[in-house]
């Protein structure tokens, strides 16, 4: 990249084959994720900013969540936290996780999106990690030294009952907003730094589309713990001042279609296949003009049968935590073969390798203003003194097309959720009766992939390994099948030959 090139990249240029792009320079804007609503409490304080359909419906005005939000965080400088301070929070799609997660970032504490279905031990371990003060939660058991507090609206209300002096929004962009738990590209679970400079970013890179509007009605089905729900979603929503139709899990999502008049639909592959299996909910798509898949692969196949189906295209794109989440998206443009994930984005820059030879597969590399700051705690891994950043993943450039050819990594994507196979196997292998195990993900029409694990040992029993699982593990993370066998496929050197288990009947 020659150096005007880079100044150009910095100051909210990108070169697009030869053609230069304006992208918002979100320093002069917003220095906060939270600012935003107060932006939307101003302009139309009276229109719905949020709706949970149920069990009871409920609805929030934006000038209503603004001084929720207020109120929250004014309680929680309550607590002894000061800026920097980490707030962890555990639990389902509802109002108050977007409350909680809002005045965290108001009163500029970190906060720290955990998924509710994790175990004792592993929310244990994330919080020692990062060293949250405060956990918001629906249900968990006491830790040692976290201060708890439901995450419901007698929780909130509590909290904000005991507000003395209010509080408002650091103006430092590059301050650290959120810690989210990913693989990284070593392969272990390490926490993605994302600063409100990243996802800032990101919304106004998405934005440029201009998909989105105040009168857009957009479904949060995907979990807000995940970086797609979290950023990507709701972020976006908080962008545009569209409404915004919380729901946790399918459940209600046929009903919520009409009654809502959803007109923009984020979700992940697997559910495109539930609404093909639901003719109610095919019935009632007549609202939505935007479907969008992400999270996970989207197969051809699928996307395809979807679009003859219900005569919605499906947009797709590629993108990961350390991006906040995007880094290439096929909106405003075609809709290619296997493993296509569209342009990259405005504002995000994507070189094959060393970027001599782009239309031959090797590693993605990236480079942003939404890029992550690194790894908690102390950044390593993260983008390099010329801001770029390797992905960890396989794919090559063709007109400027960003295909994905694989995951570097042996992560299994699990409805969007990471699953690590060496802790699976190394929870199973706690086992005396086990000798080898070698876990590996295979295609699942319903989850987008599956656990499966390969057991060798003498009287090892599947029900035994079933039940350790599941004390050990979150239940997306827990093998769908277990097979016992005799040796496991190994080369030359002695390594579990993976591929060869994939292909296995």
């Amino acid at each position: 990249m020659s150096s005007s090139a880079a100044r150009r990249a910095r100051l909210g240029w990108v070169n697009d084959q030869d053609a230069a792009v304006q992208v918002i320079d979100v320093r002069q804007l917003e220095t906060n994720l939270a600012d935003l609503v107060t932006r939307h409490a101003k302009a139309q304080p009276g229109r719905i900013a949020l709706v949970q359909p149920e069990p009871v419906p409920r609805t929030v005005t934006w000038a209503e969540l603004d001084r929720q939000i207020d109120a929250v965080a004014t309680g929680l400088s309550a607590h002894g936290l000061v800026a920097g301070h980490r707030v962890a929070i555990s639990g389902p799609n509802t109002i108050e996780f977007v409350v909680a997660y809002l005045a965290t970032l108001r009163a500029g504490y970190v906060a720290v999106p955990i998924n509710p279905e994790s175990t004792v031990a592993e929310l244990r371990a994330m919080i020692n990690d990062c060293g949250a003060r405060v956990l918001f939660a629906t249900a968990a058991e006491p830790l040692e030294g976290v201060q708890h507090i439901d995450l419901t609206p007698e929780g909130l209300g509590d909290l904000s009952g005991a507000a003395s002096e209010p509080v408002s929004s650091p103006r430092d962009p590059e301050a650290l907003a959120v810690l989210l738990y990913t693989a990284g590209t070593s392969g272990e679970p390490n926490a993605a730094m994302l600063s409100h400079r990243a996802l800032l970013s990101h919304l106004h890179h998405v934005a440029s589309f201009e998909i989105l509007d105040r009168d857009d009605v957009v479904l949060a089905m995907l979990p807000l713990f995940h970086v797609f729900g979290l950023n990507a979603v709701l972020g976006s929503c908080l962008l545009s001042g569209a409404r915004l139709v919380i729901l946790d899990g399918f459940d209600g999502f046929v009903d919520a279609l009409a009654t809502e008049k959803i007109t923009n639909l984020p979700l992940a592959p697997p559910v495109l296949s539930r609404i093909l299996d639901d003719e109610r909910a095919v019935s009632r798509l007549g609202s939505v003009t935007r479907v969008v898949s992400g999270a996970a692969p989207l197969s051809v196949d699928l996307r395809d049968q979807f679009t003859a189906r219900t005569g919605l295209r499906v947009e797709q794109g590629y993108g990961l935590t350390e991006a906040a989440p995007g880094v290439s998206a096929t909106l405003g443009g075609a809709a290619l073969g296997h493993g296509h994930v569209g342009r990259p984005l405005p504002g995000v820059e994507v070189r094959i390798g060393d970027g001599s030879e782009p239309i031959e597969p090797d590693e993605i590399w990236i480079r942003g203003d939404n890029l992550f700051s690194g790894y908690w705690p102390d950044g390593r891994g993260g983008p390099g003194e010329d801001g770029w950043f390797p992905t960890g993943d396989v794919g090559y450039l063709l007109d400027g097309e960003l295909f994905l050819v694989d995951r570097a990594r042996e992560l299994i994507i699990v409805n969007g959720f990471n699953v690590y196979p060496a802790e699976v196997e190394e929870a199973i292998s706690e086992l005396q009766e086990v000798e080898s195990v070698a876990v590996v993900g295979r295609p699942d029409w319903r989850t987008g992939e599956q656990v499966v694990a390969f057991v060798t040992g003498a009287g090892v029993s599947v029900t035994a390994i079933n039940e350790h699982c599941a004390n050990r593990l979150a239940k997306f993370k827990r093998p769908s099948r277990v097979q016992v066998v005799d040796d496991l496929p190994r080369g030359i050197t002695g390594k579990v030959r993976k591929g060869v288990l994939r292909d296995l009947p």
